[in-house]
């Protein structure tokens, strides 16, 4: 028989990976990661939110259900779960290290006239935070290599309920394949089968709810080379030749030429999970 997997050694393996891989690639050297491109970031969220979406409408209806309520928005980034939730809350506290990710929170606040939102600049789970009603984590968890700590934290900080929202890798996807033949199994990075396995094994239970509208916007490449290189960078092999041939006639089989583009097909949906404290 073989020996259960250890999810939370998982987890960390594959915080590793993903971490040295958004490391080569990152192109400045401030240590706010997001400082040239937050703006690029708030306009892909903002296109993604363009479809309906039953993880929005799951929160909107718990906090809609729980008058006056606070929310903790970890990972807030530039806001736009905060802003979501801030008309049905009493208060919401969007934590977020990144000051070019706050710049644009900020400037939508101060847009809209919102007096509810407190933004505060930290780290989760290093960093302390009042307790909130509801604590959020929106794929905000995925660099942090002790995800039992994360979680520990958040139950620790609410006093009704915890929310995560995580991608759901499809099992036949592009990287799925990859990461079976390189990895040993299917997952390249943190997600929410390791995830919520993980929280079994903390003796938490939670409710799922999957994405209804779909799923995230394909991956796209300037060449075939280029579309290589990242899926190497992503399975953290970039200094091997080793898997070549492989990788190769996987994406020539999966990939498609589209106004000069190489496209993949979509790997990922997200997932809604929650647990009462």
């Amino acid at each position: 028989m073989e020996a259960l997997t250890d999810w939370y050694k998982l987890w960390n393996q594959l915080c590793e990976i993903q971490n040295k891989a958004f490391g080569r690639k990152k192109e400045y050297a401030e240590d706010d990661f997001w400082k040239h491109k937050a703006r690029h970031f708030d306009k892909m969220v903002d296109e993604r939110w363009e479809k309906p979406d039953s993880s929005r409408d799951f929160l909107i209806q718990k906090l809609k259900d729980n008058p006056g309520a606070t929310l903790l928005d970890i990972g807030a980034g530039t806001g736009k779960w905060s802003l979501l939730v801030s008309p049905y809350a009493a208060k919401v506290t969007a934590l977020d290290p990144s000051l070019a990710m706050q710049e644009i929170l900020k400037e939508k606040i101060q847009k809209q006239g919102i007096n509810n939102i407190d933004i505060v600049t930290g780290i989760w789970p290093e960093d302390d935070v009042a307790s909130h009603d509801f604590v959020l984590a929106s794929h905000s968890m995925y660099g942090v290599a002790d995800f039992k700590a994360f979680v520990d934290k958040m139950s620790a900080t609410a006093t009704k309920a915890c929310i995560m929202l995580l991608r759901a890798p499809f099992a036949d996807s592009v990287m799925a394949i990859a990461s079976r033949h390189v990895l040993g199994q299917p997952y390249d990075s943190p997600n929410f089968q390791v995830a919520y396995n993980a929280l079994l094994g903390m003796d938490i239970y939670p409710d799922v709810i999957m994405e209804e509208a779909g799923t995230w916007p394909a991956w796209t490449h300037d060449s075939f080379e280029e579309a290589l290189d990242d899926l190497k960078n992503r399975l953290g092999i970039c200094d091997t030749s080793q898997y070549d041939d492989f990788l190769s006639d996987l994406l020539e089989k999966h990939l498609i030429l589209k106004d000069c583009k190489f496209v993949w097909p979509s790997g990922n949906r997200s997932a809604l999970v929650y647990w009462e404290v």
